[in-house]
This record gives structure tokens, C-alpha cells and sequence, in this order.
């Protein structure tokens, strides 16, 4: 059961320093309590109250490591039901299937395609995290396909098998590097969670319903193994949906240990349409692994998104750093453009100026990532900082003229800008897709 706030405050040194950021012990009690903070925070503890409070400042979901190495994968963490209570921790990993009934070249092929499903968006590579080894033939084919996908792919492997045989033998060849085990049932749970020990690897838990899945994750931790994801046994979208909600809820609002871990969905039905809107579903409303059987670029692009979306801080916009940019290649008489950090803005100019075929320069102001309105309205993109700003960055020592081009939404400071610059200020377009017309126009 978890303590109250006021439990937990009686237990701190309530000295009131401030110094865990609060501004007094009984505020960070309740911030403990909620499971949004860590008691790492407060300088004063004693050893006694910090063992007996461990368990109170853990995060209702506990933190589960795939893999080893750069592309490890870490899920869970999470503390909140919604993104903007908070934010949401580690996002969603995306994992692709391999089945061992092909051959192997095939199943080589795969898993390049595999490796291949990453992309760039908004200044930020994304792509899939796991290479999910899918048992369907015997157990010599499994370890076959294991061998080939670990010499192929630098991600963490998925075993997906129910056969302790099978997966032991997998082990033997891609143990060391921590590949999540799928899974644990009723029927095989000591031979597999004996495995997953001894290898140190994440394991999945299955049950066909929710009070017998938390009964075996009891169990399974009481055998002495905490790296745990968890599946409902659902496949169905609205059973699905159903599940991961209501575990969320218990873990989060009721802190409910025995689903406290990350869970797993799968959306493999054989319609790549389906699966991928069925995928959005999961990723969306807190499963931690999607499994999917699409390696199609076109399939998983979404999904990236998506997720990138998700799983953005909505307290900290994503940015790009605020310095000259340049497109194609510009030179001493290429025009200037004027926009903000906030990487979406960016990213928006700096393709429709692609566009146009035009080499230019574009300069960024640092307005902690928010877009051009509403950086004016906060007073985040005053003539005196872009002046400072453009001082700083050098370009008046790339460029000729003393041309600045800005967002047609800024048209109100433009008379003063161009006093606290000095350069001639060029009203730009309130919408980056119509640049091409507005350098026709205005720039030859």
C-alpha cells in the first residue's frame, strides 16, 4: 500500500530548507506521494527514514532495460496518466519481426530492412529499437534465426517463444547481449524465469486475464526477478485499449505494485493498414513495446511520428540551436531569413526555401522553442534580442547587403527593428509555403 503524504512527511527531517526545490517538507511529501519526485532530492534523510520511504519515492512504474550497449532501450519510469500532467519518460520502442521459417538469406534480408527504418525528423533521428525473433518453426530454426539476427543487427533482440527449450538455446547464442524474453506463462514460468535470471534479461509475463497476470507477476517476483514487462493476453484493439488503460490507472492512481512494470502490445493481425492504426492505438495510451509484423517505410514513418509527438516534453519544446544556417550554398548576396528556434518553424522554412532552389541563410532566434506568435506575445523575440542576436551570429560578415527577411507575423516591429538593427527589414510572408512567390516578387 502506498503512503499518504502525510505518512511520508513524518518521516523527513522537516527542516523546510528548500533545498529539494520545494518550499517546504509537507510540499515535498505530497510530491512524493504523487510519485513526482525522487527522495534522492532531499539532502537531510536519514539512512532509516530513506529505506523505509524507498519504496513511496519510486516512480509507480518501475524502469526496465533492453539490450546493452548504445541502442539499449529503457522503458517505464513513467508517473503521470497524461502527457500534460507531467510529460511521459521513455518513449515507446518499436519492434519489427523476423520469423524463423524463413531461410537465411531472408531472414539476413529482413533484418537489414530492419536497420534501415530510421529517419530524421525535426533535427532528430528516430527509427525502430528491437529485431523481434519470432518462434514458429522448431526449436533448431529459432536458434538459427537468432544467430543471423544478432550477427546482422546492432538492436536488442525480441525472443519470442514459449518454449524454454527454444529460448534456452537462443540464449546461448545472444544472452550477453540482455535481449527481452517473451515469454513467461502459467505453464512455463519457473524453466523461463530460471533463464531469465541467469542471463539478467527482461522478461515478458503473459496471462489471459488480468487477476491471473497479476498472481503470476507475484510469483515471478517472488522467484527473484523485477525486470518485468507485462502482456494482458489481449490482441484485440478495444480489448487492448481496455487493458492498458485500466493497468496504468492501478499502477499510477492506486499504486498498484503488481502492475507496476511497462506492458507490450501486439499488432500483428496480417493487415499492415490495421496493424499500423491498431500500433497508433498502443503507442498512444501506454504500452511500452509495439510489436509489429510491417518493415515498410511507409508503415513505420507514421508510427515515428507519432511517437515523436507523444513522448515530446510539452514543457520543453523541441529546438534547434540558434546560429546561422545555411541552404544550398549561399554566398556575399543571398538572402537572410528571420525565425525562431522552435524546430518545427524551422524545419518548415528551411524546406519551402529548399523548394524554391534558392541558396539563403536563415537565422534562428533562441525563443526556448516556441513559435513566432507566440514568441512575440511573450516577449520572447524583442527588436533588441534579434539585434543582439544577428551581432553575434557573424552574418554580417557573410553577406553584402543589409537585407533582413521576417515572418509576415512580426510586420508590427518592423519599424523598429529596423532601428535597433540597421539593416533594411523586408516583411516577409505570414506562412513559409509562400516564399517562392515572395522571392519572386521581392529579391532578384
Amino acid at each position: 500500500m502506498a503512503l499518504t503524504g502525510l505518512q511520508i512527511y513524518k518521516m523527513l527531517p522537516r527542516t523546510n530548507c528548500k533545498e529539494c526545490g520545494q518550499a517546504t517538507c509537507l510540499a515535498f511529501a505530497m510530491q512524493l506521494a504523487a510519485g513526482k519526485a525522487s527522495l534522492d532530492l532531499c539532502p537531510h534523510v536519514s539512512q532509516e527514514a530513506r529505506e523505509a520511504l524507498s519504496s513511496a519515492s519510486e516512480p509507480p512504474i518501475a524502469l526496465v532495460k533492453i539490450g546493452a550497449g548504445e541502442h539499449a532501450v529503457e522503458l517505464g519510469n513513467e508517473t503521470v496518466l497524461f502527457r500534460h500532467d507531467k510529460r511521459f519518460v521513455h518513449p515507446t520502442a518499436i519492434a519489427v519481426t523476423v520469423s524463423d521459417l524463413l531461410d537465411k538469406e531472408q531472414i539476413a534480408r529482413r533484418v537489414e530492412e530492419i536497420n534501415g527504418l530510421f529517419f530524421e525528423r525535426v533535427g532528430q533521428v528516430e527509427g525502430v529499437n528491437l529485431v523481434a525473433v519470432k518462434q514458429d518453426g522448431d526449436r533448431d530454426r529459432f536458434a538459427a534465426a537468432v544467430r543471423v539476427a544478432r550477427e546482422k543487427s546492432a538492436l536488442p533482440l525480441m525472443l519470442i517463444s514459449e518454449d524454454a527449450g527454444a529460448l534456452a538455446g537462443a540464449l546461448e547464442i545472444a544472452g550477453d547481449g540482455r535481449p527481452l524474453i517473451c515469454g513467461a506463462t502459467r505453464a512455463n514460468r519457473e524453466a523461463v524465469v530460471e533463464l531469465a535470471r541467469k542471463y539478467d534479461c527482461p522478461l515478458v509475463v503473459r496471462s489471459d486475464n488480468l487477476d491471473d497476470l497479476a498472481g503470476l507477476v507475484d510469483e515471478t517476483v517472488k522467484a527473484g526477478h523485477k525486470q518485468l514487462i507485462l502482456d494482458t493476453g489481449a490482441r484485440s484493439v478495444e480489448r487492448v485499449l481496455a487493458d492498458q488503460t485500466l493497468v496504468r490507472r492501478l499502477a499510477v492512481n492506486k499504486r498498484f505494485r503488481l502492475f507496476g512494470y511497462p506492458t507490450v502490445a501486439f499488432a500483428c493481425s496480417g493487415d499492415a493498414i490495421q496493424d499500423m492504426l491498431d500500433a497508433a492505438v498502443y503507442i498512444g495510451k501506454y504500452a511500452a513495446v509495439v510489436v509489429v509484423d510491417s518493415a515498410e517505410r511507409a508503415d513505420i514513418l507514421p508510427l515515428i511520428t507519432w511517437r515523436l509527438n507523444i513522448y515530446t516534453d510539452p514543457q520543453k519544446p523541441i529546438a534547434v540551436e540558434a546560429k546561422v544556417y545555411e541552404v544550398g550554398k549561399p554566398g556575399p548576396d543571398s538572402p537572410v531569413f528571420l525565425t525562431t528556434n522552435f524546430s518545427l518553424t524551422y524545419f518548415c522554412v528551411a524546406g519551402d526555401i529548399e523548394g524554391t532552389r534558392t541558396s539563403a541563410y536563415i537565422l534562428p532566434v533562441d525563443t526556448e522553442g516556441t513559435s513566432v506568435l507566440t514568441a512575440w506575445a511573450a516577449g520572447k523575440l524583442a527588436p533588441e534580442k534579434i539585434a543582439e542576436f544577428i551581432e553575434e551570429s557573424g552574418i554580417a560578415e557573410r553577406v553584402r547587403h543589409r537585407k533582413l527577411i521576417i515572418p509576415g507575423g512580426l510586420a508590427v516591429m518592423s519599424g523598429k527593428l529596423q532601428e535597433a538593427t540597421g539593416w533594411e527589414i523586408l516583411v516577409g510572408p505570414r506562412e513559409s509555403s509562400s516564399i517562392n512567390a515572395f522571392l519572386k516578387e521581392h529579391w532578384s
